[in-house]
């Protein structure tokens, strides 16, 4: 396994985070509370019908903010080569790569940030081994309880569900539910991403209940047009935003 070529390659400069307003000298008592981003679909590619690259592109051109690698149950080098890959697409544009699981090869591609699930590598300990300034985590969440924890730790950014049954994991979490979802988006500190069997049909539903940020992993990676998913997606999102 190449780790060794993967960190003697020279750093790739990170901007950081996009500059954001001062609102703490503003208002005092939002010191402690972190920005909640709003950008709406966050793409997550697992085993896309498009291919991984085609997606990627896609995604860099319909201004996605965050995309994330998912390869299951793959070798370590087959990863590591389309994580290098995508980072190449999303280098220098506004897309955010996020790696799931894996903080070596987050590190060793210079990708933007990690997506951790409950089983991973803790937060804390993903944070101290990949400690660059400008790096983003994120956590899977799947329930109020696991969500107040997640807040603790404060992560950039949560997923939350799944919202509905999904097939997407071999061992599916109990499902969440609207009212779930609500509970946690309403209560949350943090950037929240609705997660779990969201397509065209049912966003609204959970547009409705207050979440601004969702992925939608079968919508768009079961579609051989994944741009044209993306638009559809985002366009109900724009509408529904213009509307609130």
């Amino acid at each position: 396994m190449p780790w060794a070529r993967c960190w003697a390659r020279k750093p790739i400069e990170n901007p950081g985070p996009p500059k954001r307003m001062n609102r703490e000298a503003a208002f005092p008592f939002l010191e402690s509370i972190p920005m909640i981003e709003q950008f709406g679909l966050y793409v997550i590619l697992t085993d896309p019908a498009a291919g991984y690259e085609t997606c990627a592109r896609a995604a860099v051109d319909e201004g996605i903010r965050y995309l994330q690698l998912r390869m299951k149950n793959q070798p370590c080098n087959t990863v590591l080569v389309m994580a290098e890959k995508i980072r190449a697409i999303t280098l220098d544009t506004p897309t955010r790569f996020i790696m799931n699981d894996d903080v070596e090869i987050a590190a060793a591609v210079d990708a933007d940030g990690v997506h951790l699930g409950q089983n991973d590598l803790p937060l804390d300990a993903a944070k101290t081994q990949w400690p660059l300034p400008g790096k983003y985590f994120g956590l899977s969440t799947h329930s109020l309880e696991q969500a107040r924890a997640a807040w603790a730790l404060e992560p950039d950014y949560i997923g939350v569900g799944p919202v509905f049954p999904t097939p997407t994991k071999a061992i599916p979490d109990p499902v969440l539910g609207l009212e779930n979802l609500a509970a946690i988006v309403r209560q949350s500190p943090v950037t929240s991403v609705a997660i779990g069997g969201i397509d065209e049909r049912n966003l609204p539903l959970v547009l409705e209940k207050g979440a601004v940020n969702f992925s939608a992993v079968r919508a768009v990676g079961g579609s051989t047009e994944p741009a044209r998913a993306m638009r559809r997606l985002m366009d109900i999102w724009r509408a529904f935003s213009q509307e609130r």
